[in-house]
């Protein structure tokens, strides 16, 4: 008994000590997170110094002057995801596969040159694409007629067909090396022993990547999924550094950063409401939490399921 009390003691001393330690971590994180969420669900309910429920997220949401403006933004969102998605993503995964290729010589030089763009300030990024895009000083018309191709340049920026697409693209061009290095990380995690053993089976090359290693980074393939799907919602800095507060033409760049930036703190003619814009604030946390948890308790159950 008295051996028990002590392996008790020592047990409760242990997680005192993992409480002092944590205590710091989760004052900051309290201060700098929770706090100011709370604050915004509480502005999402008031208007002024009054409560007055939901009636703020009906305006939003059934109001023409503020829904028109939030369901254009959510589709430009949806649609700046989808790119990422069906660009950035199979990108990475096919520049981490190149990476992972045991002969390849220059691997630390291109992966230095892939990541380094996700380094660098997107106002620096944005501003500098900018440039390079401009039909009057940039020198993509010139790029492109090195190669005989000038007759594809089009003042892609300033048509409103286009201008969401080519604001994407940079971001993927930014953000391509953070799947790449997930992905690499996560194959050359594979055993060698699974390898040999497919090799030994006949199975190589392509194959080989699509049977036995593709399967085994799904896990990670769905991390980066999600990131991207968090990152995209929460996007910000490149299109305004790009297209401007008002995200043209034509509102046809507007997403959901630069609706609440526009909203909250109000710009030229428009008044900011501190009110409506922590309701479109948390309308995107929402639309994130949903997005996550149906990826945690849905998309990943499944990825285990195959893995088993």
């Amino acid at each position: 008994m008295t051996e028990a009390r002590q392996i008790a003691k020592a047990r409760r001393r242990t997680r005192w000590h993992i409480a002092v330690f944590l205590l710091p971590a989760l004052v900051v994180y309290t201060a700098i997170m929770i706090v100011p969420l709370a604050e915004t669900l509480r502005l999402s309910l008031d208007r002024g110094a009054e409560f007055v429920g939901l009636d703020n997220f009906r305006t939003l949401f059934g109001d023409p002057r503020w829904s028109d403006g939030f369901w254009n933004a959510l589709r430009n969102n949806t649609v700046f995801f989808l790119i990422h998605m069906a660009v950035q993503n199979p990108l990475g995964i096919a520049l981490a596969a190149l990476m992972a290729v045991p002969r390849l010589r220059g691997v630390v030089l291109y992966r230095t040159a892939i990541y380094l763009p996700t380094i660098l300030s997107f106002v620096i990024v944005g501003f500098i694409w900018k440039l390079i895009l401009s039909p009057l000083w940039g020198i993509a018309p010139s790029a492109l007629d090195l190669v005989g191709l000038k007759f594809l340049f089009a003042p892609w920026l300033g048509r409103e067909g286009s201008a969401l697409v080519a604001v994407s693209l940079v971001s993927v061009w930014q953000n391509v090396g953070i799947p790449m290095m997930l992905i690499y990380a996560a194959l050359i995690t594979i055993p060698d022993d699974v390898i040999e053993a497919a090799e030994c089976d006949g199975v190589t090359g392509f194959a080989q990547f699509w049977r036995i290693k593709l399967p085994l980074i799904l896990p990670a393939i769905g991390l980066v999924s999600v990131l991207t799907f968090v990152g995209n919602f929460n996007a910000f800095d490149l299109v305004y550094s790009m297209q401007g507060a008002l995200a043209g033409p034509n509102a046809s760049t507007d997403i959901l950063g630069t609706f609440l930036y526009r909203t909250f703190f109000g710009f030229q003619l428009q008044q900011g409401d501190r009110n409506m814009g922590a309701t479109v604030a948390t309308a995107m946390f929402a639309i994130v939490l949903g997005g996550v948890s149906f990826y945690l308790f849905v998309v990943q159950r499944r990825i285990r399921r195959y893995q088993m």
